[in-house]
């Protein structure tokens, strides 16, 4: 019943910008960390951004200065706002919550940077 839905995805030219939004039902996040994750065609899943309870975030080294993770616990969201996108940030992102020792995921929304 724990859902997580990711938006916001698409199509942008470096140094473009998009803004990903992850929407949670099923469960309220505010005592929870939460975090973005990517993943490209045969690579390894990472960690790009987390965010936890208490509002501290950390962030991976390629995106530092560039993308911002902030969550609205009011609208059960985590959003991340990615600036000076790059062709090496194409992934499919996907949003976690982590709950306790459990992790639940959402289906991932696509994001392409190219010419």
């Amino acid at each position: 019943q724990v859902q997580l839905v990711e938006s916001g995805g698409g199509l942008v030219q470096p140094g473009g910008s998009l803004r990903l939004s992850c929407a949670v039902s099923g469960m309220m996040i505010r005592n929870f960390a939460m975090g973005w994750y990517r993943q490209g065609p045969g690579k390894r899943r990472e960690l790009v951004a987390g965010i936890g309870s208490g509002g501290t975030t950390n962030y991976a080294d390629s995106v530092k200065g560039r993308f911002t993770i902030s969550r609205d616990n009011a609208e059960n969201t985590i959003d991340l706002q990615m600036n000076s996108l790059k062709p090496e940030d194409t992934a499919s992102y996907l949003c976690n919550l982590h709950h306790w020792s459990n992790d639940y995921w959402g289906q991932g929304t696509q994001v392409t940077v190219s010419t």
